[in-house]
């Protein structure tokens, strides 16, 4: 994670806090509101000893009255503190969500691709609800608590200095405390953060598995396995929130020791002038200031635990790939040519220098047994990695110093699970851009999308259902496809396009690939007798080298052996 440096999670708390200046005014004034409340009980409590003392009918009356004003008071002063308050936690949650979103929306494939899509749903669910749940309660208590503790203590020191100045000794001891505590505060809140992360990640995999589950009565196992995750999530809460009770039990030992030595210390001063009413507005005043650390402090440790997850939700993060954008517009006029290119995954070297040319217009089809590195290297042509040693050149320009906006708008993928959106065929194969009609029309002619197109009432306006059950597996790879050819990309990379279909079908979907005017990269490990064998080349990848071969003559090969 990107580290604030010398500035540190204050300048990060300042930053977010301050962003509307005018709401966090009035977000303070909602607090000093609260703080004014407890007094005035605090004074009026003090009145009425006052008139138990005095026992003056006069003075008893006016004390009815303030204390009737006061009740009036206190629900009105709550309700506006709340409204202040609320209308400010809403616009910067807000703002919190948009950056959280705005962080993974502004991610490049590469650094995207380091992590599953449940973690970033985690952090967008989980994690901002985390942060808004704790982040402002636990402010807004402290602050409350830290104004009530000072104006407690100036009221004391011009009221008994003495115990003033004991109770400053006993807010050092009880910070020490919480200091202890902080790191241990934050440690949890990050455990709950990775716990909620597994839970999402898991109830996503079932659900996106249930028909498979339930075609093979594995229910139990996954509901088992959920389950624990479950338990871990809560497990992890029960932990953060345990923790917490410990350290306000621990403060409140030492705050009741200390209120019994100022009940004593002001037993002792009755005999000496002190009044009851000024002993017990005394007695309130440290008995507060000691209830004010006890919450002061934990909730000083849960504001810096929920910036640590502000920090990871909307923060840029450092990645594994180098964080250097290019600025080249991408071109491919000609070839792209790898040369002796080296590339490990985990200390393992995958690819070992490798060379060969990808010619425009060409069809190749990458080869080679499970796990010998063919997502791997089509990973390398698609500029998903950067970590690799050698050279890959798009018509002389090396790809570390091309721009990845523009390489994507010349690219197309398809993959063996398609993703259609709940909306129109249109803008499935637009993918929401401004395409030509005329464009859009002649993808659905390519990819034989026309009757389809033709039964549906609505044409190309017909909405689809989730991630397009409504479609049989050919018609939804077949979109897919269209994707590509109404894009008009340079190069189309296909990985396993056809291994999720029936023999005919994939056999026609080959050759809509073979059909297109762009570069194709596809990697497959079907064969359709006199359709793969029309690919231009064959990239072979065996014991992490990389041989190229003319396909007819790799086929003839294989056929013959």
């Amino acid at each position: 994670m990107k580290n604030t440096g010398k500035k540190g999670w204050l300048y990060t708390v300042k930053e977010l806090l301050l962003k509307r200046g005018n709401k966090f005014i009035q977000y303070l004034f909602a607090t000093f509101m609260f703080i004014v409340e407890h007094f005035a009980r605090m004074g009026v409590f003090a009145l009425i000893l006052g008139a138990l003392e005095k026992k003056d009918l006069g003075y008893y009356k006016f004390v009815v009255t303030v204390t009737i004003l006061f009740i009036l008071y206190s629900p009105l002063n709550f309700l506006i503190s709340r409204m202040l308050r609320i209308r400010y936690m809403r616009d910067t949650i807000l703002d919190v969500r948009q950056q959280a979103f705005d962080k993974i929306m502004n991610m490049t494939f590469k650094q995207y691709s380091q992590k599953s899509k449940d973690i970033y749903i985690s952090n967008l669910i989980n994690d901002v609800n985390t942060f808004e749940n704790k982040f402002f309660i636990s402010l807004l208590n402290f602050l409350i608590n830290v104004g009530m503790f000072l104006l407690s203590f100036i009221f004391l020191i011009c009221m008994d200095y003495k115990i003033a100045l004991g109770m400053i000794a006993v807010s050092i001891v009880l910070f020490a405390l919480a200091t202890l505590f902080s790191r241990k505060t934050t440690k949890l809140e990050q455990e709950i953060s990775s716990s909620n992360e597994r839970f999402t990640t898991d109830i996503s995999n079932t659900f996106n598995g249930m028909e498979i589950l339930k075609l093979n009565n594995m229910e139990d196992k996954f509901l088992k396995k959920s389950l624990g995750t479950i338990q871990q999530v809560e497990k992890s809460k029960f932990a953060a929130n345990v923790f917490s009770e410990l350290q306000k039990n621990v403060i409140h030992v030492l705050a009741f020791f200390v209120s019994m030595v100022v009940l004593l210390y002001l037993a002792s001063q009755m005999g000496n002038g002190v009044t009851l009413g000024k002993a017990g507005f005394i007695f309130q005043l440290t008995m507060s200031m000691s209830n004010f650390l006890i919450n002061a402090f934990p909730m000083w440790n849960q504001t810096k635990a929920s910036i640590t997850i502000y920090e990871k939700i909307a923060k840029p993060e450092s990645y594994g790939t180098s964080d250097h954008k290019g600025t080249v517009p991408f071109q491919f006029n000609n070839c792209i040519e790898v040369s002796h290119v080296n590339f490990s995954y985990d200390n393992k070297e995958v690819l070992k220098d490798g060379s060969f040319t990808i010619e425009k217009g060409k069809k190749y089809l990458i080869k080679g047994v499970s796990g010998a590195g063919k997502t791997t290297l089509m990973n390398l042509l698609a500029m998903a990695y950067d970590n690799y040693q050698g050279d890959i050149l798009a018509d002389g320009v090396s790809y570390k110093d091309v721009s990845e906006e523009s390489f994507h708008e010349k690219v197309a993928f398809i993959f063996q699970d398609v993703f259609l959106f709940e909306d129109t065929i249109r803008n499935n194969i637009s993918l929401y851009k401004d395409i030509p009609d005329e464009q859009i029309d002649y993808a659905v002619k390519v990819c034989g999308l026309e009757s389809i197109v033709k039964d549906k009432k609505n044409g190309l306006n017909e909405r689809l259902s989730e991630n397009g059950k409504n479609l049989s597996g050919g018609q939804r790879q077949r979109i897919s496809i269209a994707r590509a050819i109404a894009k008009n990309a340079d190069i189309l990379f296909v990985d396993e396009g056809t291994s999720s279909l029936n023999e005919e079908l994939g056999r026609e979907i080959e050759k809509v690939f073979l059909k297109l005017n762009s570069t194709v990269i596809a990697i497959s490990h079907r064969f359709y007798e006199g359709v793969t064998d029309r690919y231009d080349y064959v990239i072979e990848v065996k014991n992490g080298h990389i041989h190229t071969f003319p396909a007819k003559e790799y086929f003839d090969e294989v056929i013959t052996c």
